[in-house]
This record gives C-alpha cells, sequence and structure tokens, in this order.
C-alpha cells in the first residue's frame, strides 16, 4: 500500500519569527511539506498558482492584506484549503476571511504544537476556527432573522435577492458609505454600485434611500 504524501503547505507571513515557528511546528515528520514562503499577499498568490499547495497559511496583516491574497486564491485555487493565521481577533477581520473563502481562522495566541492537528481536519473537510470564535458566527448566523426576510421577499413578488445582495444591503442599512461597505467586503466600489442598484430595482423603490426605509420598516 502506497504512503500517503505528505500535504503541501503555503506559510505567507511578513514576521520571520512567526514563519520560522510556524515552519518548525510542522517539519519535523512526514506529514507536511513546505512546499512555499511568502512575505506579502502578492507573493502567496504568485507561490499558490505555481506550487498549488494544499494548504495556504496566510497572516492577515501582511503587506497587500491576507483576506485580498484568500479572495485571488479561492478563487483561482478552488480546491486549495486556506487557512488564516493571525493576531486579529476582531470581528471583521473574522468575516472578512469566511467571506473570501477561508476554511479556517486561527489566532497566534494559540499553542502551535495544535497547528498540525487543526491543519489535518482542514484537509479532512472540518473548519478550523478558534473556539473562542465559533460563538461570534454563531450568533452572527443566529442573527439573520428569516422572519423580515421572507416579509420583504412577499413585497419584492417573489424575487430572490443573492447573498451578497443582502450583505451589502444590511451594511446600506447601517448607514455604511459606499466606500465603507466596498472595505468591509472586500469588493470595489463600482461592484457595490452594481449590488445596490440591483437590489433597489428588485424591491422596486425609487434610490437607496427609499430601500433603507423599507429595510428598516420591515425590520421593525
Amino acid at each position: 500500500m502506497a504512503e500517503p504524501k505528505p500535504l503541501r503547505i503555503l506559510v505567507a507571513d511578513d514576521h520571520k519569527p512567526t514563519r520560522d515557528d510556524v515552519c518548525q511546528a510542522l517539519e519535523g515528520g512526514e506529514t507536511f511539506d513546505i512546499c512555499a514562503v511568502a512575505v506579502d499577499a502578492p507573493q502567496a498568490v504568485q507561490a499558490a498558482l505555481r506550487e498549488r499547495p494544499d494548504v495556504c497559511l496566510l497572516d492577515i496583516r501582511m503587506p497587500g492584506s491576507g483576506v485580498a491574497a484568500a479572495w485571488e486564491i479561492a478563487a483561482r485555487l478552488p480546491n486549495t484549503k486556506i487557512v488564516m493565521l493571525t493576531v486579529s481577533d476582531d470581528d471583521a477581520d473574522l468575516f472578512a476571511s469566511l467571506r473570501a473563502g477561508a476554511n479556517g481562522y486561527l489566532l497566534k495566541t494559540m499553542n502551535l504544537t495544535r497547528l498540525p492537528a487543526a491543519l489535518v481536519g482542514v484537509c479532512a473537510g472540518e473548519a478550523a476556527i478558534q473556539r473562542t470564535l465559533v460563538a461570534r458566527v454563531l450568533d452572527r448566523f443566529r442573527g439573520r432573522e428569516p422572519r423580515w426576510r421572507q416579509v420583504i421577499s412577499s413585497e419584492a413578488r417573489g424575487r430572490r435577492m443573492t447573498s451578497r445582495e443582502w450583505e451589502v444591503l444590511e451594511l446600506l442599512a447601517q448607514r455604511r458609505s459606499t466606500a465603507q461597505i466596498a472595505e468591509e467586503l472586500v469588493l470595489s466600489a463600482s461592484a457595490v454600485r452594481v449590488h445596490i442598484a440591483s437590489v433597489v430595482r428588485k424591491m422596486e423603490v425609487s434610490d437607496r434611500t427609499a430601500l433603507i426605509e423599507l429595510f428598516q420598516r420591515l425590520r421593525s
């Protein structure tokens, strides 16, 4: 029976001591092969496209943005798993990473001896999310209130909105600007405007102001 091939890992972090610690945690056995290291987002994307690793381990705050790298890698290498390794436990970073296609979100405060098991689990189809953050994901999911979504759907004569349009609408209702929504969802400003125009059309209102008023009235 053939021996299982080692999992090929790309490590991207601009902090050399962290890169060294991560590599040390994964080396020393036959489970992993560090196929590439990178110090910024462009390097991470290029290395991922060249090496086609099983897992990309990305730092969020590296130059060029780990979230931006995650978007690009997830779009071009759908079979590659993406795990964020970061100091940030901020909700905005967590959910931006998950929207970008990350399969895991781990904090650098974790005991790195647990990292190998987490990456093996990700490759087996599991999610690798720090326990302290799981509750936030559940709260976010529970807070989406299907009650008022159904009401809006009926007023829109059964026209369904995409999940991205829902995200844009929710942020728009928080009085976020186009630029702020674009930054939050890691989209271009033009893409946000296209989504808003689509929702305005589906909801049969005159403009975004009327859209916000309808949205807030139906939620109350």
